[in-house]
């Protein structure tokens, strides 16, 4: 099951205002959900991929959309910025955030263990503080990766951001 929630600007957190953020609810089950996420997030095209967790501060990518796929564990994350919405993720669900969303972890068990890519020929930066206007222009022009992360050529971005560029 996939939900869509958009966000509008939060202080100094642009988000992204065309493209929603994409929950996925338990889209992996198994034991190897990490290596499941690589190969998924590989077969449709997504690169750069990292193992880790997510960071306890607010930051967005302005080069980047970012797919997040919990391998392990459970966390809350604040989504959006400062003023954004609490989400609660659990080993098995996945978040497709479009370049310019704010996301940081409220708190996590131990064990989280994420999985993170992005789009072909795209590669995420870290920013901390208001976009400056060339960071902003780029976040308005990314568009619609040809697959989604997890569905391929149909689902996921591929309804939920269509007719959005």
């Amino acid at each position: 099951m996939e939900q869509a929630i958009q966000f509008e600007q939060s202080g100094w957190v642009p988000n992204n205002r065309r493209f929603p953020v994409i929950v996925y609810r338990q889209v992996l089950d198994g034991l190897d959900r990490a290596e499941a996420f690589e190969r998924l997030f590989r077969t449709n095209g997504w690169g750069g991929l990292w193992r880790n967790g997510v960071y306890s501060f607010h930051h967005f990518h302005s080069k980047a959309h970012e797919i997040l796929g919990v391998a392990a564990g459970q966390a809350r994350l604040m989504i959006g910025g400062p003023a954004g919405k609490e989400i609660a993720v659990e080993a098995g669900d996945a978040l497709l955030l479009p370049a310019g969303t704010g996301h940081c972890r409220l708190e996590a068990s131990k064990d989280l263990l994420v999985i993170g890519g992005y789009p072909p020929d795209q590669e995420a930066d870290l920013c901390r503080e208001m976009p400056t206007a060339e960071q902003q222009a780029i976040i308005d022009e990314l568009g619609i990766p040809a697959r989604d992360p997890l569905k391929g050529e149909a689902g996921g971005l591929r309804s939920l951001w269509h007719g959005k560029a």
